[in-house]
C-alpha cells in the first residue's frame, strides 16, 4: 500500500520501486507473446483445422482487429476509472480467452476467441504507456520506455522458440493453453502487486460526447498524428514480416519451427539492443534526429528486402539479413515515436496512447488482412509490404515539426 500511494502522487516527484518496469514490461509482452508464440504453428493449424494454406494468417488480423478496437476502449475506462481496474478485467478476459483459443473446434471459432483476448489483452498494452506517461516525460520517459522494452523483449526473442520446441511435443493447443497460463499469472501480479499511478483528483468523467470531442483533439494535433504514423506505418511493416514469415521461413526456405523460432529470435534481439542504445544516445543526438535516422534505415532495408525477393537470389541468408537490420531500426522508432506522440497529452494520457495502439493495429489488422490474401508462396508479398510501411513512415516523418 505504502507504494500504491507513493506512485499516486504528481508525475515529476513520484518515487517509483525499481521492479515497476520490470513489471509494466511483464504485462506488455501479453502482447509479443500472443502474437509470436503460435506463428511457427501456422501450417499446424491449417492441417489440424482443414484449413487452406494461408488462413491461419486470419487469425492474425483478427488480432490485431481486437487490440485496435479493445486500446481505444481500456484508454477510455483507464482515463475514468483508474490503471488497476480496467487491467484486471482486461486481464481476466484474456486468460478466459485464451483458454477458449486452446478448445477452438474450427478457424472460425479460433479466430473469433483470438479477437476476445486481444481486447481483453489491450489493457496490457494501454495501460503500461499510460503508467509511464503519468510518471515522467521527455527523455525520462524515453529511457523509462526503453526499460519496457528491455523487459518485453525477452517476449518475441524466446516466445516464437517456445513455440516451435512446444510443436516438437504437443500440439498447437498446448501453446494456446501456456498463453492462457501467462495471463493467469499477468492477473496474479497485477492484483497483488500493481499500484496506481492516476490519483482520483486526475481522472477524468466524461461523457460520450465529450470523449469523442477528445479523441477528435488529440488527433488534429500535428505531433501527435506525425508521430503515431511514423510508429503505425512501421508496425504495418512489422506485421507484414510476422504474418508473412512462416510462409517465408518454414514454407518456402523449409526451416522447422525450432530454427523459424531462432530467426526471429535473432530479429527480435536486433530490436532489444536498439532500444537499450536508444536511451543511452538520446542526450547527444536529439529524439528527432535518431526517428528520422530509423526510418530512412527501415525504408533502406526493406527496399533491398523487396530486391532480392524478386531476383529470387541469395538464400534464406539474404532474406534474413535485410529483415534483421529492419528489425533493429524499429528500436529505435518505437519508444520514439511513442514519447513523442505523448509527449502532449499529460492530462489525458491513457487517451492518447488508446488512439495510437488503435491507429497501430488497424494498420496491423489491415496488413495481416493483405498478406494473408496475397500470400503466394514467396517472400514478394511479405516485403512489397513491408517497403510500403518504411515508406509511409518516411512521408510520415517529412511533415513531423521539426520541433519535435
Amino acid at each position: 500500500m505504502r507504494h500504491r500511494a507513493a506512485l499516486s502522487a504528481e508525475a515529476g516527484a513520484t518515487p517509483r520501486p525499481a521492479w515497476l518496469p520490470i513489471l509494466l514490461g511483464f504485462l506488455t509482452a501479453v502482447g509479443p507473446v500472443s502474437t509470436d508464440m503460435y506463428l511457427p504453428a501456422f501450417p499446424a493449424i491449417e492441417i489440424s483445422l482443414g484449413a487452406r494454406t494461408g488462413s491461419a494468417q486470419i487469425t492474425l488480423a483478427t488480432w490485431f482487429a481486437g487490440l485496435a478496437v479493445g486500446q481505444i476502449t481500456q484508454g477510455t475506462l483507464s482515463d475514468r476509472f483508474g490503471r488497476r481496474g480496467p487491467l484486471i478485467c482486461g486481464t481476466l478476459l484474456y486468460t478466459l480467452a485464451s483458454v477458449g483459443c486452446a478448445l477452438a473446434p474450427d478457424m472460425f471459432w479460433l479466430s473469433t476467441f483470438r479477437a476476445l483476448a486481444a481486447f481483453g489483452g489491450s489493457a496490457s498494452m494501454v495501460v503500461p504507456r499510460a503508467m509511464v506517461r503519468d510518471l515522467a516525460d521527455g527523455y525520462a520517459a524515453a529511457r523509462l520506455m526503453s526499460q519496457l522494452i528491455l523487459v518485453m523483449g525477452a517476449a518475441p526473442i524466446l516466445a516464437p522458440t517456445l513455440g516451435g520446441a512446444v510443436l516438437g511435443f504437443g500440439s498447437w493447443h498446448t501453446i494456446f493453453w501456456i498463453t492462457a497460463a501467462y495471463g493467469a499469472i499477468s492477473l496474479a501480479l497485477v492484483s497483488s502487486l500493481l499500484p496506481d499511478t492516476l490519483p482520483e483528483t486526475r481522472r477524468i468523467k466524461l461523457g460520450p460526447a465529450a470523449l469523442l470531442t477528445r479523441y477528435a483533439a488529440i488527433a488534429r494535433e500535428r505531433s501527435f498524428v506525425t508521430h503515431a504514423l511514423e510508429g503505425g506505418f512501421c508496425m504495418f511493416g512489422l506485421f507484414a514480416y510476422l504474418g508473412g514469415s512462416p510462409v517465408v521461413f518454414e514454407e518456402l526456405f523449409h526451416l522447422r519451427p525450432a530454427a523459424y523460432g531462432m530467426v526471429f529470435g535473432l530479429c527480435a534481439a536486433g530490436f532489444i539492443a536498439a532500444s537499450q542504445v536508444n536511451s543511452l544516445i538520446l542526450p547527444r543526438f536529439g529524439s528527432a534526429f535518431v526517428l528520422a535516422t530509423a526510418v530512412r534505415i527501415a525504408l533502406l532495408a526493406t527496399a533491398a528486402l523487396a530486391v532480392i525477393a524478386f531476383l529470387g537470389r541469395g538464400g534464406v541468408i539474404a532474406v534474413i539479413v535485410p529483415i534483421f537490420i529492419n528489425s533493429t531500426s524499429l528500436g529505435f522508432v518505437m519508444p520514439n515515436a511513442t514519447v513523442g506522440a505523448l509527449s502532449r497529452h499529460a492530462t489525458h494520457a491513457a487517451s492518447a496512447s488508446a488512439l495510437l495502439g488503435t491507429l497501430q493495429f488497424l494498420l496491423g489488422a489491415l496488413s495481416g488482412t493483405l498478406i494473408g490474401l496475397a500470400s503466394d508462396g514467396t517472400a514478394r508479398p511479405m516485403a512489397l509490404l513491408m517497403m510500403a510501411g518504411a515508406a509511409g513512415a518516411v512521408v510520415a516523418d517529412f511533415y513531423r515539426p521539426r520541433s519535435s
